[in-house]
């Protein structure tokens, strides 16, 4: 296999990014039979791609915004995905529930246009429901003044799981990828064209250069750092918006139907989704002046949630039923007055494509429903740019790693796809793993050995918040699980107890911001 470092190498396509958008152009590049690498300064999907409202929608708001362009284009997506990934990609049914008389048919109308631009790809027909049905479905919903609702379809899905098939199958395909490397500069040639990048690597604590034909730029709410390594003084081209979430016991809504509540008093929907036996109350969307790896919710955003969702359940949410919070930015394009920030869920979730003066193709916007269009039109572009040879994009009829229909999705384990039974195998090599991590949870440490052997998992917070997702499930037990994670860890990196007292101690403190046990101010 081709070495990352290796300087005799030139590779056809450098990934900058390793969110759902890299992920899917490295995946898409090597299917064509480039020769690709991806580098991602922290871990996969350490960014916004792991703090979705973790939905493969079509998009029900941006219908009744008008743009029905993007509404098609995402319903198709979504039901290749539901296609080449079935083990993770699950129907989900949501019901809209009416307090006025006009609600039922309005919502009705639109959710049957919803379906029929799905155009055959539509997971379930909507239809309108009785108050009694609704009551149901939803146990917990205030019946006071429910005169019914509407039922639709869309799909649930695992945000960061999907990313570490993604990877896999880019793996399988030929790309070289690697987490921890960090972009930090771009190499050009005599006549100012970008022809690689130099790179730190964060493990190793090395530095070298990858020479390049091209260089995606897909870095999300960190687009403006590598575009300012090639023009110092370019001016911004995102502007972060904040979007929080909270899980909760899925006691809030007392079923397995979600609840969409389509119109907020900041004029946006609100989601409550079943997800891994918990509840996901979601989201805000508030303008952001600066981006961070671990943004953190605001009290007010917090409240919002908590404030809105109440008005619905009978059970109503208070702080300290909030399991886990996270927050995350989504990389919207900069407003060119001032004024244009404020109501950022005015802006189209589209995505864009644009190539600087030197080469570099830079893709942001969009969404994870839409990753595989926008990979193929991000290595559509780059292909151009780099004169490289036209090859036809593959991946509408790609099965993703693990595919396996009806893997279920009883217990977590439905996540690993076709890979389960192979994980299983490891309690031959050492029955000890067997032994659960956290006494509320099913999880064990044959799925720490399986993170760090087959999934690229590095550090406790990788194995937590994106290979098990127990970070963002219940965050106090996750940080009651990471000495066993670390230790677990340790033995599989040949690392010593310095080091696990490290990533104890680095695990925590990540950790205690997904808690409401802490001062916000």
């Amino acid at each position: 296999m081709i070495q990352l470092s290796d300087p005799s190498v030139t590779w056809d396509i450098v990934i900058v990014g390793g969110g759902a958008t890299g992920l899917g152009a490295a995946v898409d590049a090597a299917s064509r039979g480039f020769r690709v690498a991806l580098l991602e300064q922290s871990d996969f999907t350490k960014g916004t791609s792991s703090r979705s409202t973790k939905l493969v929608h079509g998009g029900v708001r941006y219908l009744a915004q008008g743009d029905v362009a993007l509404v098609v284009e995402a319903l198709r997506e979504r039901g290749l995905l539901r296609k080449n990934a079935p083990h993770l990609v699950k129907d989900q049914r949501f019901i809209i529930g009416s307090y006025r008389w006009w609600e039922k048919p309005f919502y009705t109308l639109g959710l049957t246009v919803y379906d029929l631009l799905a155009a055959g790809r539509a997971f379930g027909r909507s239809r309108p429901v009785s108050r009694r049905q609704v009551a149901g479905e939803i146990p917990q919903i205030v019946t006071r003044g429910l005169k019914g609702g509407v039922v639709y379809h869309d799909g649930q899905f695992d945000d960061s799981r999907l990313a570490i098939n993604l990877l896999q199958t880019a793996a399988e395909q030929g790309a070289v990828c690697a987490n921890y490397v960090k972009v930090v500069g771009l190499t050009k040639d005599d006549s100012g064209k970008i022809s690689g990048t130099e790179v730190c690597d964060m493990i190793g604590n090395r530095t070298y250069r990858l020479r390049a034909k091209a260089v995606i730029n897909a870095t999300g709410i960190f687009v403006d750092d590598l575009l300012k390594m090639d023009v110092r003084e370019k001016a911004d081209t995102v502007r972060p918006s904040q979007g929080v979430h909270l899980v909760l016991d899925k006691s809030f809504l007392g079923g397995d139907t979600a609840i969409m509540i389509p119109r907020t008093s900041d004029g946006r929907v609100l989601f409550g989704v079943p997800w891994h036996g918990k509840v996901v109350l979601g989201t805000t969307d508030t303008p952001m002046h600066e981006s961070a790896l671990e943004p953190r919710a605001l009290d007010e955003e917090i409240d919002f949630i908590l404030r809105t969702a109440g008005a619905y359940l009978t059970k109503q949410p208070g702080r300290e039923d909030v399991l886990a919070v996270y927050a995350g930015l989504r990389p919207l394009a900069a407003p060119r007055k001032k004024a244009d920030g404020k109501k950022t869920k005015e802006i189209s979730r589209s995505h864009k494509i644009f190539v600087s003066d030197s080469r570099l193709v830079t893709v942001t916007g969009g969404k994870w429903t839409t990753y595989r269009h926008m990979a193929e039109d991000v290595v559509d572009r780059a292909v151009a740019v780099a004169g490289l040879p036209r090859r036809k994009c593959v991946t509408k009829q790609l099965h993703i790693h693990g595919y396996k229909k009806n893997a279920g999705s009883e217990s977590f384990s439905y996540v690993y796809g076709s890979d389960y039974e192979k994980m299983l195998l490891l309690q031959h090599e050492n029955a000890e793993w067997t032994k659960k991590l956290h006494p509320g949870y099913d999880y064990t440490g044959l799925e720490v050995v399986w993170a760090v052997r087959e999934e690229m998992a590095f550090t406790v917070e990788d194995v937590l918040a994106r290979r098990l997702r127990l970070l963002f499930l219940d965050a106090r037990a996750a940080i009651e699980a990471a000495p066993e994670v670390a230790s677990l860890m340790a033995d599989e990196l040949g690392r010593d107890d310095a080091w696990k007292a490290a990533q104890i101690e680095a695990f925590t403190t990540v950790a205690g911001a997904y808690c409401l046990n802490r001062a916000q101010h």
